[in-house]
């Protein structure tokens, strides 16, 4: 039985929404080479592909934070270093995504759900100026009608901001909506949402299982959400799905972020 037989029987999700780095896409060694980047103009050594990998999930002035650091803990890093070394890790992440690969499976199960008429969105901690173009290169960007990047709107994952904003733009209700992710961020944003969610075991979780964080299914290869695609042999956890207070949730958008909207509908119907 696959995935979406288990989650939603006898029909499909209407809304799926993906997180990017870890999910769909292996964004380390890019990732990695600009931290190292920034690090070496700083006059300090490179942390090195492996520990980049544990510090991702959270957006670009948080990994900048821990590398600066050495560590997830990054409480004790200067503000106004962060963000001089937050200014050369962007210029460095912005030359280059040579290195960054789409994971085995997804762009079969893209395809798959756009054949079906399945509604998909993209809600990434990335910053959203590299969002765009990175899927372009990927060759997937033309299957997300929304893309909510991480300082599109004032909160990120693990703040469920995004979905809500995704669901209310495209009129689907959670009870319809599932959500795809890798890391502790994504299952809490979409618990808090009250929204499905399903995890790879493959992605970012800072070095522990997703399975720890009780996701509602944890697989290793997207095509296994797919009806007779694949085997399933993915784990279940039942994680019991928290309701939003209200059933009109909305989510607001100051006029300064109001720009930033404009440019995400743009997408949206260009891509439509």
């Amino acid at each position: 039985m696959s995935g979406f037989e288990q989650l939603f029987p006898g029909s499909l999700p209407k809304l799926v929404m993906f997180d990017l780095d870890g999910t769909l896409i292996d964004s380390v060694p890019d990732l990695a080479a600009a931290v190292d980047n920034m690090l070496l103009k700083l006059g300090r050594q490179p942390a090195g592909i492996e520990a980049v990998r544990e510090w991702v999930g959270n957006g670009a002035p948080v990994l900048v934070r821990r590398a600066l650091a050495g560590a997830l803990d990054h409480s004790a890093v200067d503000d106004a270093e962060a963000e001089r070394a937050l200014e050369i890790f962007m210029q460095a992440y912005g030359e280059s995504h040579e290195l960054t690969v789409v994971y085995p499976g997804v762009r079969d199960t893209l395809k798959w759900l756009h054949k079906q008429g399945v509604e998909m969105a993209l809600i990434t901690n990335k910053p959203e100026r590299f969002v765009a173009p990175l899927l372009d290169q990927m060759k997937i960007g033309r299957y997300f009608r929304l893309i909510i990047g991480g300082d599109t709107l004032p909160q990120k994952k693990p703040d469920p901001a995004a979905l809500f904003f995704v669901m209310k733009m495209t009129n689907i209700p959670a009870s319809q909506s599932l959500f795809v992710g890798d890391s502790r961020s994504d299952v809490q944003a979409a618990k808090a949402a009250g929204v499905k969610c399903v995890a790879l075991s493959y992605g970012y979780n800072h070095g522990r299982p997703i399975a720890e964080e009780s996701p509602a299914l944890v697989i290793d290869d997207l095509r296994k959400l797919i009806p007779g695609c694949l085997d399933l042999a993915a784990e279940i956890t039942l994680a019991d799905v928290v309701q939003p207070p209200s059933g009109n949730a909305i989510v607001v958008v100051t006029r300064k972020l109001w720009m930033k909207v404009i440019k995400a509908l743009a997408r949206w119907r260009w891509r439509a």
